[in-house]
């Protein structure tokens, strides 16, 4: 994350305190990143609002521009200057649809992770990171390349962020019940199946230091497993991947991280496997 060089803000004017800005001042302030904040809407002049927003940036030692767009929709916007400006880290505040919306329609959140071609935080408490635990999420169960580059995205933007906000690192895979059918003698036994997840967690732990008791490995389903260590921990930021499954044509977010954004009780940072990032930035680039 300290490698990102440009940083894009969506600032919504309706919201009370600019909580996306306020996470993109504290990267900014360690990475020296610039800051280019934009406001979607194309029915209200916010020129001034943005100038007052930009010159207090300035005024803090920030580089910072600051526009107004529109193109079609929310999501599509943020991406169309995303890609304009090369920001490598797009910062957003979620906030929850209720239940019969997010049943109809695919909210504007989930369609930006699902075609961002960057890293999205959601910001979604006020909570300050400052000394705060860092959750990130991987499933050690798949160890394709795919999975394992994306794993090792996901420990080390961990890492980095716990090391911006001098806070501790945590990491989580959940694993499989334990099935006396199975063909692989180690998923017979909940202790062989841990012991599996362990070793295969065991490169990240060396490579960044991370002691067991910070190592969660535990059994059941990911979406409910992750929200509850994130509680338990109360974490500040849980960061999560997803990798396509059933190729391109279909919905490039995976139902885990879509399932649990509104259950997450902290920042959501959610990282993209490289083929994908290049994929959607093809797709973007033929609009």
């Amino acid at each position: 994350m300290q490698a990102i060089r440009s940083i894009l803000v969506v600032i919504d004017p309706k919201l009370s305190e600019n909580l996306a800005l306020k996470r993109a001042r504290l990267i900014s302030s360690v990475s020296q990143s610039e800051l280019h904040l934009l406001i979607c809407d194309d029915k209200q002049n916010h020129v001034e609002y943005l100038d007052g927003l930009r010159l207090e940036l300035e005024n803090q030692g920030h580089v910072a521009t600051a526009r107004q767009a529109w193109h079609g929709n929310l999501h599509q916007t943020i991406i169309a200057v995303q890609q304009a400006e090369g920001c490598g880290l797009v910062i957003k505040q979620h906030v929850a649809d209720n239940p019969l919306k997010r049943a109809l329609l695919t909210p504007d959140d989930w369609k930006l992770l699902r075609y961002c071609p960057c890293p999205v935080l959601m910001v979604k408490t006020e909570a300050p990171w400052t000394g705060g635990n860092i959750l990130a999420a991987v499933d050690v169960g798949n160890s394709d390349i795919e999975h394992r580059t994306l794993h090792s995205s996901i420990v080390r933007h961990g890492y980095e962020i716990a090391s911006l906000a001098e806070g501790t690192l945590h990491v989580i895979s959940a694993h499989p019940s334990a099935m006396l059918s199975a063909a692989d003698p180690d998923f017979q036994l909940k202790e062989t199946i841990e012991a599996r997840y362990r070793n295969a967690s065991r490169k990240f732990q060396d490579e960044y230091d991370i002691p067991d008791g910070q190592l969660h490995i535990e059994e059941g389903p990911a979406d409910a497993l992750i929200p509850r260590v994130c509680h338990q921990l109360q974490a500040v930021v849980t960061v999560i991947g997803t990798v396509a499954r059933t190729g391109f044509s279909g919905a490039l977010m995976g139902n885990t991280a879509e399932v649990i954004l509104d259950a997450l009780e902290s920042d959501v940072l959610v990282l993209k496997p490289e083929d994908i990032i290049d994929h959607l930035e093809g797709l973007v680039a033929q609009r």
